[in-house]
């Protein structure tokens, strides 16, 4: 479910606030290379504040660890904050649009904060071959080289999620603007939160 998010909201992104990626790293660093060289395509501000907006969620998230060491319910308060700077990017896009320097600059501190919290979260969860639920180069990489009797379902489904979340952003983006693919982002976060609330461990009765 987090892969899927993240390809919507990079799909979302990357169309609508000219190349940008809030999720995926690799992009923005590769990006800022093409627009020190000139590229006209590309904004190096852009690139550069998604770079620090996402290092400053993965930061957050260290600090919230050291207050709560459950991960499950770390991954619960962590994931309702997402989705509520993606409601905060929603209210942006609603009230004020997505053009200008300002609104863009916003939208991308949102959303590439949450982005960083969730992909630090995701880290300490360390499921195999779903640690990085932004980047699929290394899944795809050990899908094909290595032989194992079952995680290539695994493999293949995390590509599938993210492949997904970006087909899923792109249509509802060119079919009703920037709101619709960040309102479906809002809701499965919030789902995804409930899930995690519903998976923390109950209080002993005594």
């Amino acid at each position: 479910m987090l892969m899927v998010s993240s390809g919507l909201v990079d799909a979302v992104t990357f169309l609508g606030l000219n190349h940008v990626f809030v999720a995926n790293m690799t992009g923005n660093v590769v990006f800022s290379g093409f627009a020190i060289s000139g590229s006209p395509r590309h904004q190096l501000w852009a690139h550069l504040l998604a770079l620090a907006a996402f290092a400053a969620g993965a930061w957050s998230e260290g600090r919230v660890a050291r207050k709560i060491a459950e991960l499950r319910r770390r991954l619960f308060h962590l994931t309702a904050t997402h989705a509520i700077l993606v409601a905060a990017a929603l209210a942006v896009v609603l009230l004020t649009g997505e053009r200008g320097p300002g609104p863009q600059a916003a939208l991308i501190v949102l959303l590439g904060y949450g982005m960083g919290m969730q992909n630090a979260v995701a880290l300490r969860m360390a499921v195999p071959d779903l640690v990085n639920i932004t980047v699929v180069t290394s899944i795809v990489t050990r899908l094909v080289s290595e032989k194992a009797e079952h995680a290539w379902r695994r493999r293949a489904c995390a590509v599938a999620a993210l492949f997904a979340g970006a087909l899923v952003g792109t249509g509802l983006y060119l079919a009703a603007g920037m709101a619709a693919p960040l309102a479906a982002d809002f809701v499965l976060l919030a789902l995804i939160a409930y899930v995690a609330r519903d998976l923390m461990p109950r209080p002993v009765q005594r």
